[in-house]
């Protein structure tokens, strides 16, 4: 698959961008080689290669699934403006 300069154009209008007839030429070229790069990796035979999804093999440290107070109720309730057994209390909003 190769771009030419009205492609490259059209792309530009597409997305709203700016380009002279020499950065098109230029733009064209460069991802014409792009493209050629990106077939190179499409001939790579993967059959047997297990889909990654990152580079190094980690496990997601787990822990048990159980409800909390978190064990700091006095350290939160210590930066309350106004507290009222053991709960932050506000302003009356609406009437």
């Amino acid at each position: 698959m190769a771009l030419d300069k009205a492609t490259v154009a059209r792309i530009a209008s597409l997305a709203r961008i700016k380009m002279g007839e020499e950065e098109q030429t230029r733009m064209a070229d460069e991802l014409n080689h792009l493209i050629t790069w990106i077939e190179q990796l499409a001939e790579v035979d993967t059959t047997g290669v297990e889909a990654m999804t990152s580079v190094v093999h980690m496990k997601n440290p787990m822990r048990e699934d159980k409800v909390t107070d978190g064990g700091i109720r006095d350290k939160l309730l210590a930066n309350a403006p106004n507290e009222a057994r053991g709960f932050f209390t506000v302003p009356k909003v609406v009437e």
